[in-house]
């Protein structure tokens, strides 16, 4: 690292967690994040912010204005452009050492596969249960861990699954794909801002940690975050020997 890097990370090469070694490994480390809105803002940021290497960002939306309620990478000016394209703008300007890849456009199983496995670490931040599946199966066949973020209303939670581990649980295990589960979004039920920011910068925490080999993740564990009370709870997850998209795993 020259003088400039050691000072801008200086406050991770001061941690005996992290220190010169995890600095070298986020800057070799290639994260992938689905969803440039509200947990993907914050998340994508933090990751740039850490000098991770290469942040992949997909989404196939335009910013608007409901979204700086929330989406603190934008602005006014940003208002009708690509999110991945003014996201990738606002994180240069915070960090210009990143790559940032943009992907405008919404991307099927196939291009999830191949994204998925040119990534040391993915992170969920979309907002729908189609999507969230397609994401974990492309994660479970290229071993890649999954770090999984939701925040609607007052509500938040946050889980790792990781396909390296024979094991840990993968999404379906805990919401199987088909079952009757309640489709909630911020567009149509509301979202209070400052929970898609803490839920956000907890999955890039996780991801941190996970490129970083440092602490012990949320594999296995669901964290549930109720905002109101501002109250944390954690669930244990299982793997599930039936699951369908996991069960072949060895």
């Amino acid at each position: 690292m020259d003088d400039t890097q050691l000072l801008r990370y200086s406050r991770h090469l001061l941690l005996n967690e992290l220190g010169p070694d995890a600095q070298a490994r986020f800057a070799a480390a290639r994260a992938l994040v689905v969803g440039v809105g509200g947990l993907g803002n914050p998340a994508a940021q933090l990751l740039a912010s850490a000098g991770v290497g290469r942040i992949t960002l997909v989404d196939a939306d335009l910013v608007d204005l409901t979204n700086l309620q929330r989406q603190i990478l934008f602005a006014m000016d940003d208002v009708g452009t690509p999110k991945v394209e003014a996201a990738a703008r606002r994180l240069a300007s915070i960090n210009p050492e990143p790559v940032y890849v943009r992907v405008a456009k919404r991307v099927g199983p196939d291009e999830l596969a191949a994204l998925a496995s040119d990534a040391d670490v993915v992170l969920d931040c979309t907002d729908n249960f189609a999507t969230r599946h397609a994401i974990n199966r492309a994660c479970v066949g290229a071993r890649v861990p999954l770090v999984s973020g939701a925040a609607i209303r007052f509500d938040g939670q946050v889980a790792v699954f990781d396909a390296r581990d024979a094991d840990s649980p993968c999404y379906h295990c805990l919401f199987g794909e088909g079952e009757e589960l309640e489709e909630t979004r911020c567009a149509t039920m509301g979202v209070f801002a400052p929970l898609v920011a803490i839920v956000g910068a907890t999955q890039a925490g996780e991801a941190l940690k996970i490129l970083s080999g440092i602490g012990a993740t949320l594999a296995g564990r669901l964290l549930l975050y109720d905002a109101l009370r501002a109250s944390w709870r954690e669930m244990k997850v299982p793997r599930d020997p039936a699951c369908a998209v996991c069960a072949d795993r060895r």
